[in-house]
């Protein structure tokens, strides 16, 4: 069996790490105490029949894929025992000694505080990531690149909807097999997210003829803009070296960062850098757990806090692992012969805990599963019911938490609870989402940044919303009502009504923002959907306050 790298002190120390970065932290903890009437323990023989109907349709309890090596403690080629010290003697990338690189440098120099912080998020992974890309014939440099990305912080998340260490929008982790769901997260699982970073950078390296560089530009860029600027530069007869291409500010720094923490890692007694030592050694591992198991219950058996399970697992969505897989848990070495011993000895039952709810008139499938923090899909299968439909009087089996969902602090529910629920400047307000809502109305209407509104809520600006879904929405001064009813005819003369022809480029968020108006009211002037694509030469009505579009 082979292991990652992670003791019980840096466990305990993964606890005490603060994001630096925004991270995505949905909330949801609703108990059921209003409908205790209708609930009661569920039998062994009902619980039974669920796991049965369950095996048969290889929900829960599926066959166990059996223990994957992560890990090598065996190779001689490296004797130190830091696995700085390791990365070190295998840097192979140049570093040019340019402008670009010695800031990037200097900062890094005059913080070296915030190296120890990233290093010690790092602790628990770093040796993994080390041995995965040598494994892959992959440059050493790229172990650093989670700082680069996210600061070695799996439960980052950014306005562009990247997410985990490496950073990964939800249809490139796709690409590379990372599973996304309402339970599981595989952009924030470690080994997922660092083998889909692997096969993503081989892909790009291979796109670019083996230039690492452009490679690595890509990586942060995407491959069309980077060949876009390479092609560029070769019908004007120029270099198309990454140093010479025009790319976006972010992709210009993001090389020459990656390159400069390279060069503090070769030259950190020179340049007299202190860094936080991590073991050359694995010491957590990748354990099977066969089946769908509640992380309170898995920590119980590893004799972890939940929040410490939590670090090491950050791809779990929710309070138990994802009824359909992956089934694999990180653990530290030491804790792995107790948690098997006692897990094996844990029946199918007692993997969840199980509720008898009492269909009463008015639920459905979604209000059941919103009220237990649990998935449609579950309640379904568990049950066998077919389609949508149930009758009030009958029984539903509901597997749930066994801990109050409070005690997860590190699922999503928890994480945007935590978000939403700091204290900010200015008066709080709480806003409902309606159908036909955007962020870009409600930033509107109270008056304040599509990106401040996702900050406050723990989301991108791009971010879908939904009916029903609770905002949390700072403004400096309340938000005023106003009314067009008693206003005088020179006052509502400054209304215009224009027509206006669609440009190449134009969206409806970017008309609203040249107009000063609201995409609903364009909706409505026009008998448009803002789905549907708006056509270059397209005439729009518009009603514009012309005082406010000086």
């Amino acid at each position: 069996m082979k292991y990652i790298t992670l003791s019980v002190a840096t466990v305990l120390l993964l606890s005490g790490c603060q994001s630096l970065l925004n991270q995505n932290q949905p909330n949801n903890h609703e108990t059921n105490l209003e409908a205790e009437a209708l609930i009661d323990v569920a039998s062994a023989a009902e619980i039974n029949q669920a796991l049965l109907v369950d095996e048969a349709i290889d929900v829960i309890h599926p066959i166990a894929d059996g223990n994957v090596d992560l890990g090598n403690n065996d190779q001689e080629s490296y004797f130190s025992d830091d696995v700085w010290q390791r990365i070190r003697s295998n840097l192979k990338l140049p570093i040019p000694e340019n402008q670009r690189v010695a800031s990037q440098r200097d900062w890094f120099v005059k913080h070296p505080t915030y190296l120890t912080r990233v290093a010690k998020r790092a602790e628990p992974f770093l040796f993994y990531i080390v041995e995965a890309l040598e494994e892959n014939d992959i440059p050493i440099e790229i172990a650093l690149l989670p700082i680069v990305e996210s600061a070695f912080d799996p439960f980052a998340y950014s306005h562009g909807r990247a997410s985990g260490m490496w950073q990964f929008v939800p249809g490139t982790g796709k690409r590379f097999g990372m599973k996304q769901n309402w339970w599981y997260d595989g952009r924030r699982d470690v080994v997922a997210s660092t083998q889909g970073a692997i096969a993503y950078l081989k892909y790009l390296n291979k796109f670019f003829d083996g230039d690492w560089m452009l490679a690595l530009a890509a990586y942060n860029s995407g491959e069309g803009r980077v060949r876009r600027a390479v092609r560029k530069n070769q019908k004007k007869n120029l270099p198309t070296d990454f140093w010479s291409l025009d790319l976006p500010k972010e992709t210009r720094a993001y090389v020459p960062k990656l390159l400069a923490l390279a060069d503090i890692v070769k030259r950190s007694d020179e340049l007299k850098i202190k860094l936080h030592e991590i073991d050359n050694s694995s010491v957590i591992t990748k354990v099977d757990i066969g089946s769908q198991l509640d992380l309170a219950k898995a920590a119980q058996l590893a004799e972890l806090s939940l929040t410490e399970l939590q670090r090491l697992n950050p791809g779990f969505n929710r309070w138990a692992t994802d009824p359909d897989g992956p089934h694999y848990l990180l653990l530290p070495n030491h804790k792995i012969e107790k948690f098997e011993q006692g897990l094996a000895k844990l029946g199918k039952k007692e993997r969840l805990a199980w509720q008898r709810y009492k269909i009463k008139n008015g639920d459905s499938l979604g209000k059941i599963a919103q009220k237990f923090n649990t998935e449609i899909d579950l309640i379904r299968q568990v049950n066998n019911v077919k389609g949508n439909q149930i009758r009030a009087g009958k029984y539903l089996l509901i597997p749930v938490a066994t801990a109050s969902l409070d005690s997860y602090l590190l699922s999503q529910n928890q994480r945007l609870a935590k978000t939403q629920n700091k204290v900010l400047a200015g008066e709080k307000r709480i806003h409902i989402v309606k159908s036909g809502d955007t962020l870009w109305d409600l930033s509107r209407t109270y008056n304040v940044s599509t990106r401040s509104i996702a900050k406050w809520n723990a989301m991108a600006p791009r971010d879908t919303i939904k009916p029903g879904q609770k905002l949390v929405i700072w403004q400096k001064t309340a938000v005023k009502e106003v009314s067009t009813t008693n206003l005088t005819p020179s006052e509502k003369a400054i209304i215009r009504n224009i027509h206006y022809r669609v440009r190449k480029g134009d969206s409806f968020a970017r008309i609203a923002d040249k107009f000063n108006v609201k995409i609903k009211d364009i909706e409505r002037w026009n008998s448009l959907n803002r789905n549907k694509y708006l056509q270059p030469g397209q005439m729009l009505k518009l009603s514009v306050d012309v005082t406010n579009n000086i």
